[in-house]
């Protein structure tokens, strides 16, 4: 092709016109929620696929699958929906963590309905993407019959089940404290006034930290530790064949959905009581009666930004020698 060739080619194609829809979904996917709402649903949709296929290896697999195996499918299935949202929605992909967001100030409420409805579309999405690739699998396993207790049980592939030796109200307290151990982990990660993870480790080492939680803690209840986790999918056993029994199964169902919320920002509360209002700052030196004064104190700014990956306890910056009228945002 010549240069005359390439140059009328590209004077065509610069004259070429969007067509109208193509233009109006550019302007919609700009939208800053729409693109917050669109990143969380495609974390959580990866995360939830690496962790249920590994539950599912574990569950219908003779030797192909084990409980590691399922620790380490959510643990780096958690590290890679960070990086594919961590710079546009913060990656929660846990309605309980965007709970606490909101209940902390951190983020707005507004986006609460968005947030969580990407979380539970796309963990639904990931179920139904389980069940249709390991269909035969679960067939084969169960002998046809769709059971949710039992020797060829299989709807705990894709929600979590109390196990004979816990009760309703220990599998409860369980869910908080490992929750809250969650969020409380999560904070100390990402607080830069703190000790955090180095920059550009983030969505590993929050991978590793679910994998910790799952080797040391999650025996009792499964550790859901994640509305956006269990109800979908469990949602998605119901209509799939399972029946009712996902939902009156011990009663187990709702306790994944309030226990965690309640975790989260339980632990999030004693994170910022015992370590965010105790880290150590310079002292500032007042020169004048007219400065500033006793206006150190460290605090937890509201953010339009997306805390949980990168939020941090930040103090009020106070030049020495400003007087109160250079501090309007202090009286």
């Amino acid at each position: 092709m010549t240069q005359a060739d390439r140059k009328k080619r590209s004077t065509c194609m610069s004259k070429m016109v969007t067509p109208p829809a193509v233009t109006r979904m550019q302007k919609v996917l700009q939208k800053e929620m729409v693109r917050e709402f669109l990143a969380e649903f495609l974390s959580t949709f990866v995360m939830m696929v690496f962790g249920l296929g590994s539950v599912a290896h574990m569950v219908l697999g003779d030797k192909m699958g084990s409980y590691l195996g399922v620790n380490l499918g959510f643990g780096f299935g958690v590290t890679m929906g960070v990086h594919v949202a961590g710079n546009i929605s913060g990656a929660h992909m846990n309605a309980a963590l965007t709970f606490t967001n909101c209940a902390l100030g951190r983020m707005s409420w507004k986006k609460f309905p968005v947030y969580v409805l990407g979380q539970f579309l796309g963990s639904f999405l990931a179920a139904a993407t389980i069940y249709c690739l390991f269909y035969t699998a679960i067939i084969d396993y169960s002998g046809g019959r769709l059971t949710v207790t039992g020797p060829t049980a299989t709807a705990n592939i894709f929600a979590t089940y109390l196990p004979d030796h816990m009760t309703l109200w220990r599998g409860f307290l369980d869910e908080v404290l490992v929750t809250g151990m969650l969020q409380l982990c999560l904070l100390a990660i990402t607080d830069k006034g703190n000790n955090p993870a180095l920059q550009g480790t983030q969505a590993l080492v929050i991978g590793i930290l679910v994998v910790i939680i799952g080797v040391s803690m999650g025996m009792n209840s499964g550790y859901a530790i994640n509305p956006s986790r269990d109800l979908p999918p469990r949602f998605f056993t119901f209509i799939a064949g399972w029946g009712t029994q996902v939902f009156s199964t011990k009663d187990w169902w709702w306790v994944p959905v309030v226990a965690p919320t309640l975790g989260a920002y339980l632990g999030a509360i004693i994170y910022l009581i015992f370590i965010g209002s105790s880290i150590q700052r310079e002292p500032q030196i007042l020169e004048t009666p007219s400065t500033c004064e006793d206006r150190r104190t460290p605090v937890l700014p509201k953010t339009t930004s997306h805390p949980p990956v990168t939020s941090s306890l930040t103090p009020v910056s106070v030049s020495p020698t400003t007087d109160l009228q250079s501090c309007p945002n202090l009286k």
